[in-house]
C-alpha cells in the first residue's frame, strides 16, 4: 500500500502543570469509521518516528484501516523546546490532558493507543494511577513497567549518569551531526567514533551510545531502507533530559518503574498497587531489543496475565529491535497487521 494522502490538523493543548504540547490529527481523503487512536512517541524523538520513509507507515495503515489518527507530543517531543522533564511529569501532566483532548475533539467516549519506549512508560504509568481511564486499549511496545536492560547499558546507567549530569543537562545524538560546544560532549562523540564502527552515520552510533548496547542498539540494520538510515535517522533524534535517565538508573536498579518525583496522584511503587485501569494492553517487543529486552515485556505481560487470565496478549517479533518495528522498511508485513488484528479485537476476552 503506498502512501496515503493525508491532512495534518496540528492541535496545541496544555499539559496539567500549563505546558504548552500538541496533538497531530491525521485524516485521509475519507471521514474515519472507527474511532481515535493516540500515538505517544518515545524520548528524544517526536511524533514523526511514526512516519519514516517507508512503503507504509503505521500512520497510513491505521487510517486506511478507518481509525482517526492523533500523534502525542509530549514533554520529551523534538519538536517542542528542551526541558528537564521526567517520567513523572509526562505520566502526571501530559498523557491525561492529551487523552481528554482527543475525547474533547472528536466525542469519543473510549479511545485507543499504540505506545512505544518512554512513551509507554509513562502512558503505563498514567493508566496504572487511572488517569486515562477513556482508553480501553493500548498497545505497548519494548517496555512498560518491567526495565530489564543489557548489563552494558546498566552500567552505564549506575556509574557514567552520575559523571555526565554533573557537566551535561541533555544528551543528544544529533551531536553526531552538529558539533557540541561542549568539552565533555565532545569527548563523548569522539569516543563513540572510535568504538563503534557498525556504519557511516554518527547520529546512528551515537542513538546506539545513548539508548542502548550494541552496535546498533534501537534497531537492525538490514531491517532499514537507505532513505530512513541516511536521511531520516540524522534528523530525528535530538536532546534528552539527564532527569530522565536518572529516573531511569533509579528503575532499572529496582527491575521495574518507581517514581522520581512525588507527584500528586501516582504511586512511589507500580507493582506496590493494583493497576487501575480495565484497559486491554497488548504488549510487543522485538526479540533483538537491546534497549530494554524483551523479558521486560514478558514480566509484565505476567503480571497482567495473573490479575486477568487470558485477556491480555504479547507478541515477541523475531529478527526485530527496538524502533523497526514502527520504521523498519518490511514493518507493513511483518508488524502493521498485528497490531491492527490486536486493536480490532475484543476488549473483554
Amino acid at each position: 500500500m503506498p502512501h496515503l494522502r493525508t491532512t495534518d490538523h496540528v492541535v496545541p493543548f496544555q499539559a496539567d502543570d500549563g505546558r504548552p504540547l500538541n496533538l497531530v490529527n491525521v485524516r485521509g481523503d475519507r471521514p474515519p469509521s472507527r474511532g481515535p487512536v493516540l500515538l505517544v512517541h518515545g524520548a528524544g524523538v517526536s511524533a514523526e518516528i511514526f512516519r519514516a520513509p517507508i512503503r507504509t507507515t503505521l500512520v497510513d495503515a491505521l487510517i486506511a484501516a478507518g481509525y482517526d489518527v492523533w500523534l502525542e507530543n509530549w514533554r520529551a517531543s523534538t519538536a517542542l523546546p528542551p526541558c528537564e522533564w521526567t517520567l513523572d511529569q509526562a505520566a502526571r501532566h501530559d498523557h491525561p490532558a492529551a487523552v481528554r483532548t482527543v475525547v474533547t475533539r472528536t466525542g469519543a467516549d473510549r479511545i485507543k493507543a499504540v505506545i512505544h519506549c518512554q512513551g509507554s512508560t509513562s502512558f503505563m504509568m498514567s493508566a496504572c494511577a487511572g488517569l486515562v481511564g477513556q482508553v480501553d486499549t493500548i498497545v505497548a511496545s519494548a517496555v512498560s513497567l518491567h526495565t530489564v536492560v543489557p548489563a552494558w547499558s546498566r552500567a552505564k546507567l549506575r556509574w557514567a549518569v552520575p559523571v555526565v549530569r554533573r557537566f551535561l543537562e541533555y544528551l543528544d545524538p544529533s551531536w553526531g551531526r552538529v558539533r557540541p560546544d561542549e568539552p565533555l560532549a565532545r569527548l563523548l562523540t569522539a569516543l563513540v567514533r572510535l568504538t563503534h564502527h557498525e556504519c557511516d552515520n554518527l547520529v546512528c552510533k551515537m542513538v546506539s551510545f545513548t539508548y542502548g548496547s550494541g552496535f546498533p542498539a534501537l534497531w537492525r540494520h538490514e531491517n532499514l531502507n537507505a532513505a530512513t538510515h541516511d536521511e531520516f535517522i540524522p534528523y530525528e533524534f535530538g536532546k534528552v533530559s539527564m532527569a530522565f535517565f536518572r529516573q531511569m538508573a533509579r528503575c532499572v536498579e529496582r527491575g521495574h518503574l518507581v517514581s522520581y518525583e512525588r507527584l500528586p496522584g501516582l504511586p512511589e511503587d507500580y507493582l506496590r498497587q493494583p493497576p487501575r485501569t480495565d484497559a486491554r494492553i497488548v504488549f510487543i517487543a522485538g526479540e533483538r531489543n537491546r534497549c530494554f529486552l524483551p523479558e521486560s515485556q514478558i514480566r509484565t505481560h505476567a503480571l497482567f496475565s495473573r490479575r486477568d487470565p487470558g485477556r491480555h496478549a504479547l507478541h515477541v517479533l523475531p529478527d526485530y529491535g527496538h524502533l523497526d518495528l514502527f520504521f523498519g522498511q518490511d514493518a507493513d508485513r511483518d508488524v502493521f497487521p498485528l497490531i491492527l488484528r490486536e486493536l480490532a479485537a475484543p476488549i473483554h476476552v
